[in-house]
């Protein structure tokens, strides 16, 4: 059934990523002079290993489900594994091991931190073909190549819709980050590119907090902007309460808030009702119970990306290099594969590309 809805110009944009990424990939299958990829004719399993931060989070669990429906059709014998929770290099080490250990071909893996390079490197001198999934390593060529969303575009998303809604006014803003005591790339593109949608200047980009704590915002109209908190949440609707507790006790007066995911933004949500306060809540993810949290009014906008297609193509990447086919190819000026990424509210903002909740919960992954 086709949905006119959907035929927004970031929608298009997202349907054409996948057709070029399918295109790419069906012209590998005809250099290789067209060798059955699903595993007929004889050929044997590829051995791939899909290495998660944990096995909780709706957005993992997304792309291990993903993962394992993709598998049989590339006749690839799948090993899911992760850390036990967000923070847990050695889980990550561990399964990297593992799956050399195996002789897997492949590791298709959404790396914690920097501190999983050296596992990764090992893996690569052991004729292993790594590819990452959502969180691009530092530095990029660490891995053969990443399939992600362009982080930065997708907290800029945030920002400019943010800037938008605030209409002119003071903006006192939390930012509730992913960790305090690790650098992960996924982690300060969001931050950053949610400052500058803001029209906040940021100092090194690859870092949090750094930037001046009051200035003028020039996105939308403009204005003062205080940052009242940088939090770490760690990606978890606890942490996330916990943190917006620790910068309403910092500044009572926050509006905006930027959460690194919608678990954060849930658990934000929570500490501001408990407070009595209330605040423009942005996010990343997309999965359907983040675009039922738009809908209801806890989130006012997310930035949805896609976990599925990620696990998709990865898995069919590996498949097809074991066999023989070309690398996958980054997206033209990028070093990474770019999965691509949609503004997901229901209150649009003028100049901000967006598509509705409804539109999203047809797109949407998870529960």
């Amino acid at each position: 059934m086709r949905h006119s809805t959907l035929q927004t110009p970031t929608f298009r944009r997202s349907v054409a990523i996948t057709l070029a990424a399918s295109t790419a990939l069906a012209l590998g299958a005809c250099n290789r002079g067209g060798a059955d990829t699903s595993g007929g004719g004889g050929e044997a399993a590829v051995g791939v290993t899909l290495i998660t931060k944990d096995s909780t989070n709706p957005f993992f669990v997304a792309m291990q489900k993903g993962a394992k429906a993709d598998a049989s059709k590339n006749n690839v014998k799948l090993t899911v594994a992760s850390g036990k929770q967000e923070g847990d290099d050695q889980g990550q080490i561990t399964a990297i091991e593992d799956a050399i250990a195996r002789g897997d071909k492949g590791i298709l893996i959404t790396p914690m931190s920097t501190g999983v390079n050296a596992a990764i490197k090992k893996a690569r001198d052991a004729k292993l073909f790594v590819i990452a999934l959502d969180t691009p390593p530092d530095p990029a060529d660490t891995v053969d190549i990443t399939f992600a969303t362009n982080n930065r575009n997708a907290g800029k998303l945030d920002g400019q819709w943010a800037a938008a809604q605030l209409d002119g006014k003071p903006a006192v803003i939390a930012l509730l980050d992913l960790f305090d005591d690790k650098i992960v790339s996924v982690d300060y593109n969001r931050d950053q590119g949610f400052l500058e949608g803001m029209g906040i200047d940021v100092a090194d980009g690859k870092k949090n907090g750094d930037e001046a704590k009051t200035g003028k915002y020039t996105g939308g109209k403009g204005g003062d902007y205080t940052i009242a908190c940088n939090e770490a949440g760690q990606g978890a609707e606890d942490g996330g309460r916990s943190a917006m507790e620790k910068c309403l006790a910092k500044n009572p007066n926050i509006n905006v808030v930027y959460t690194i995911n919608e678990p954060t933004a849930v658990g934000a949500n929570a500490a501001l009702k408990a407070a009595g306060k209330t605040a423009l809540i942005v996010s990343v993810d997309g999965g359907c119970a983040g675009v039922a949290s738009v809908k209801s009014g806890v989130i006012g906008a997310t930035a949805q990306q896609y976990p599925l297609k990620m696990a998709t193509l990865g898995m069919e990447a590996i498949a097809k290099i074991a066999r023989g086919g070309e690398k996958p190819q980054v997206s033209p000026g990028l070093d990474f594969f770019d999965t691509g990424v949609a503004l997901v509210t229901d209150k649009k903002a003028e100049g901000v590309d967006s598509i509705t909740s409804d539109e999203g919960a047809k797109i949407c992954w998870g529960n």
